[in-house]
């Protein structure tokens, strides 16, 4: 009887088969979808995974393509998945995919370098932007791809996966808004201890809808059994089932094991009960000739090429390839299509290495090492930096594995990958000592790192320095500012300041910016310790570095005439140096100040020729601050339709640079222009146009903040609420700047006080004061100051007598009069703090709101103007002025129903009652005498959806929002139309007419 070790019958997963294809049927409708797939070694992951991969092909003509992580991936090789499986596609599709890449082949080169040869970085070494711009390029390169068909791309072994991978995996399950994209990818759930580096990816990954997680269990006996008769050819006796399934308690792969120590129909003989040995039975069973290729290629990686093996394998290659042969045929070994081999399981190959002796190891490692320094073409060249570090390192050579160590870090820089970057130089350091000094110091790993000072006089301690200058960069760039402040701190416990003062302020500068990101403080002693050391000093990058970051430190925590200076002293250093680069920084943070400072005009004319000159020069890591702080200064100064202006420019460069993070912050600044203009549909469009595209928590956090705000105008404070917290905990704890802290204070203090929660609000606002920020723009702080003024005196009408009104009325007062009033907006915001309060104290008069109408009037703030306008007329009629303050209404009643503000449009039909007073709100075209019950617009789009019957997961994917918020709208609108279930909501919206005004599409 022929017995097969790999059964020709898929044995169950009848559940897990049916959930890939649902996601892939999802996703061939144009909906992104992604599968983990999770068990303990030998489960089952692949078999499925390979049955699931030739479903798709031949039911829905699906397009597939296989990657796997490698060990390697530890080690410093950076996107080895992701590149495997563009080559895969780049295999299919040839000049299509070259054609999709056409004008970014250069960028997408650092992934597939058969697109040509990878731009290089520019000084300073690397940037977020640069790396940002790769992961975009790559979704929108698979989305291109996946215009004409449906792409199925699985990548294996997630658990070895490099941070690199696993960073731009979780970008495309974020930012592949539409696609027919299916991802699938198998992990070792065994593998994943509580430090395992996957476990938060997973944990993050569980939150999005667009993504399942599959944990396949053991098999039964029955399962075992139906496995054993496929690997047989016939029905296995009792006897044999039971005892296979005790020994291998179901597992599928140490089922196929024990199923080839078979002999006929008999149960297994005497097997050892370790599970290497177990592994190692069919492998000490060939000839040692086979043996030995077996273990030289477990040594050679999770995945050896041909061609190396052939380099390493003493012998004929007649011989080898006869070995080969014998080694696939026995299921221990596999081929690739690339001419590579790699164990069928993992485990066999874990268990041959452990059978290696120590000696054996190492001296197979320098064997594989050698054999790739003589012959470099052995490998794919972005794979080799990486895999010779590895070889030497574990070939246990400090002298030969500093080198290539410090060359693979290189090579990880050009590809953005920082995390597999910082993971060699670590590695670096560890061997530093192992190595003789005169290496050392031939070896200097800072190659002009972000203006840090090198010279041609090198010494053991500089050369020290300057690998601890790289490491202290590459931490903060892989998002592991703990690890570069508590290097930095090295350094400059080894500086001799008064020797080395250049190198000793530029590691002062990066302290002060990881200890801002660690929220450890502002960072400013370190920043002013820095400029001290540089004191009557020639001029170089080095000053040039620190004024620039001073300079950024005063946008963001001190925005007053020292920043001032300190910026123009930046743009003259940087344009000295001839860094365009840093002097345009330096602009941007120089045209900002002078905007904040007063002088509104000319600094808002040097950001916009900053602008042009980052657009002319394609200087991309500039253009995520140029325009953006262009369009957020414009509005801020109440220029809102200036600011749109820009905002649409920037977005065609977005598109145009790949830079989809950049137009979600762009997004959310053309929210806040358009909420200041009235277009509040238009913004909350933008909202949740920046929401879908989200991937970083700072962004989401934004786009969370803006919903909520737009929500809490509408009065609607269950989806706030929610939002909120969708915010608070996106936000990453080192952003304590004024442009967050502020308007994410706002919110909470709004909601606070639209649930009645007056002593929470106090708190909310005393906690932003207390934390001692400067004062934003117009923006930022303004509108803080005056939600606290609002919750006050709304409060005063409920309670006459609350303690703690008087001190809270201070506080308010008092900080208000420290901002700044510049612009016309901005004044306009202090009268109307100002009256808000006296409305809290019981002083206001109808003169102070006349005076904050008129100011308001001149501007293009509808909302703050209906607010103004309804309190304008509480006091007319506390003045006995009937007339005046029904026109007052009428106007305030018209700008909340246009606006959608329900809480302001109930306030005004209450005062109006009160005073008998009627309201005559105009009818929109096709709207006359509708009864809408209340419904806000955002309400009206939910209702027509649940009257197409579509489900509150439906609803959330059509309009972008969360299955959570799309159920508190529904719960909504069934309460406004007093009906009990959705389809009475559809019957009542038909005859009241509620669906005949064509509703709004978000933009996709």
């Amino acid at each position: 009887m022929q017995i097969r070790s790999v059964s020709p019958v898929f044995v169950g997963r009848d559940k897990e088969s049916a959930a890939l294809d649902r996601a892939l049927r999802e996703a061939d409708d144009g909906t992104p979808q992604a599968v983990l797939i999770g068990g303990e070694a030998g489960v089952g992951k692949t078999r499925l995974l390979e049955e699931a991969l030739a479903r798709a092909a031949r039911d829905t003509g699906a397009l597939t393509v296989v990657g796997a992580c490698v060990e390697a991936g530890a080690d410093g090789l950076p996107f080895a998945p992701v590149s495997t499986l563009l080559r895969g596609l780049h295999r299919r599709f040839g000049d299509e995919l070259t054609q999709a890449a056409a004008g970014f082949g250069d960028e997408l080169a650092r992934l597939l370098p058969e697109l040509g040869e990878p731009t290089a970085l520019p000084a300073p070494a690397g940037t977020e932007e640069g790396r940002g711009r790769l992961f975009e390029l790559t979704a929108r390169l698979l989305e291109t791809l996946a215009g004409t068909r449906t792409l199925v791309l699985a990548i294996e072994d997630l658990h070895w996966s490099d941070r690199s991978t696993r960073e731009l995996l979780s970008y495309l399950f974020r930012s592949l808004p539409r696609g027919r994209v299916l991802l699938l990818m198998t992990y070792r759930s065994d593998d994943i201890h509580r430090r395992h580096p996957l476990r938060p990816f997973l944990a993050e990954l569980d939150r999005l809808r667009t993504v399942r997680r599959i944990e396949l269990e053991r098999f039964t006996v029955d399962e075992v059994r139906r496995q054993l008769a496929g690997i047989h050819g016939s029905e296995p006796r009792a006897r044999v089932v039971e005892q296979v399934y005790a020994r291998s308690d179901g597992n599928a792969f140490f089922v196929e094991e024990l199923a080839g120590c078979l002999k006929g129909d008999e149960p297994p003989g005497m097997i050892s009960d370790s599970v290497r040995d177990l592994l190692l039975v069919r492998v000490e069973a060939l000839p040692e000739t086979v043996q030995r290729v077996i273990r030289i290629a477990a040594r050679g990686g999770s995945r050896v090429e041909h061609a190396l093996l052939r380099a390493v394998v003493p012998g004929d290659e007649d011989e080898l390839i006869e070995a080969l042969r014998t080694a696939v045929g026995a299921n221990l070994l596999r081929v690739d299509e690339d001419d590579s081999y790699r164990f069928r399981h993992a485990l066999v190959r874990e268990a041959v290495i452990d059978d290696l002796l120590p000696g054996e190891r190492s001296r197979l490692s320098r064997r594989y090492a050698e054999a790739l320094e003589a012959d470099p073409a052995l490998v794919c060249a972005d794979e080799r930096p990486a895999r010779l570090a590895g070889f030497w390192y574990q070939a246990n050579d400090p002298v030969k594995a500093l080198p290539a160590t410090l060359r693979a870090a290189d090579a990880a820089r050009g590809r953005h990958a920082y995390a597999e970057q910082l993971r060699m130089l670590d590695r670096v350091l560890e061997l530093w000592d192992s190595v003789p000094a005169e290496i050392r110091t031939a070896q200097r790993p800072a190659r002009d790192v972000e203006s840090y000072p090198l010279c041609d006089c090198v010494d053991e301690t500089l050369a020290h320095l300057d690998l601890l200058a790289e490491i202290t960069l590459t931490a903060r760039l892989a998002g592991e500012p703990e690890r570069g402040l508590s290097v930095a701190r090295r350094a400059l416990r080894i500086i001799v300041e008064p020797e080395h003062p250049l190198r000793a302020a530029w590691f002062w500068s990066q302290t002060s910016r990881l200890l801002r990101h660690l929220a450890r403080g502002t960072g400013w002693e370190e920043l002013k310790r820095a400029q001290a050391l540089l004191a009557g000093f020639d001029p170089s990058p080095t000053h040039a570095h620190v004024l620039t970051e001073a300079a950024t430190w005063g946008v963001l925590f001190d925005a007053g005439p020292d920043a001032l200076e300190t910026a123009r002293q930046a743009v003259d250093l940087a344009r000295a140096m001839g860094n365009e680069e840093a002097e345009l920084h330096a602009l941007v943070s120089l045209g900002g100040l002078m905007t904040e400072t007063g002088a509104g005009e000319e600094g808002i004319a040097v950001m916009r020729a900053a602008a042009e000159r980052v657009q002319a020069g394609h200087h991309v890591n500039v253009f995520t601050r140029s325009h953006v702080n262009l369009q957020s200064v414009l509005e801020t100064v109440g220029r809102s339709r200036e600011s749109l202006e820009v905002g649409e420019e920037a977005l065609k460069l977005t598109d145009r640079w790949r830079l989809r993070q950049t137009a979600v912050w762009l997004h959310r600044n053309r929210g806040d222009a358009l909420y200041s203009l009235g277009r509040w549909d238009d913004a909350a469009t933008a909202g949740r146009t920046a929401a879908a595209d989200a991937a970083s928590p700072v962004n989401r956090a934004l786009s969370a903040e803006f919903v909520a705000q737009v929500a809490l105008a509408r009065g609607e404070y269950e989806v706030a609420e929610a939002e909120i917290a969708v915010m608070t905990e996106q936000y990453n704890a080192y952003d304590r700047s004024v442009q967050h802290a502020h308007p994410a204070a706002r919110c909470k203090l709004l909601l606070a006080a639209a649930r009645g929660r007056i002593l929470d609000a106090r708190e909310l606002f005393a906690a932003a004061v207390a934390a001692g920020l400067a004062p934003g723009a117009g923006s930022y702080t303004w509108p803080l100051v005056h939600a606290a003024a609002v919750a006050e005196a709304d409060a005063a009408g409920v309670s006459a007598a609350a303690p703690g009104r008087a001190e809270a009325i201070g506080l308010i007062r008092t900080y208000a009069a420290g901002l700044r009033r510049h612009y016309p907006v901005w004044q306009a915001h202090a009268e109307l703090v100002e009256a808000e309060l006296r409305r809290a104290e019981g002083t206001v008069r109808a003169a102070d709101w006349a005076a904050v109408i008129a100011a308001l009037e001149g501007l293009e703030r509808p909302y703050l103007l209906a607010q103004a306008r309804a309190h304008g007329a509480e006091t007319l009629l506390a003045d006995g002025d009937r007339e005046g303050a029904g026109a007052l209404l009428i106007q305030a009643y018209e700008a909340a129903r246009a606006l959608g503000a329900a809480p302001l449009m109930r306030g005004v039909e209450l005062l109006a009652q009160r005073a008998r007073l009627p309201l005559a709100p105009a009818a929109g075209p096709g709207t006359a005498g509708r009864d809408d019950r209340g419904l806000t617009r955002r309400e009206r789009d939910v209702l027509a959806l649940v009257a197409a019957g579509r489900s509150n997961r439906q609803i959330a994917q059509e309009l972008f929002i969360s299955p959570k918020t799309a159920s508190v709208h529904v719960s909504h609108i069934l309460a406004k139309l007093e009906v009990s279930g959705r389809g009475e909501a559809a019957a009542l919206a038909h005859r009241l007419g509620l669906l005949t005004e064509e509703r709004v599409t978000p933009a996709r």
